[in-house]
């Protein structure tokens, strides 16, 4: 259960570069997380539909 839930967060680290963080105060680093989180549902779900 935990690799299927961390998943999108390895897929962040690597395609996007996320691996280090800025202090850049918590409401900025939450936009960008949730922004990044929406990108990777968006490139997961078209390499899925691709296959079908």
């Amino acid at each position: 259960m935990r690799a299927k839930v961390e998943h999108p967060f390895l897929y962040l680290k690597r395609r996007f570069g996320y691996a280090r963080v800025r202090y850049r105060g918590l409401a900025k680093n939450r936009q960008r997380i949730a922004l990044l989180l929406g990108f990777a549902n968006l490139m997961i779900g078209e390499h899925h539909l691709a296959l079908a």
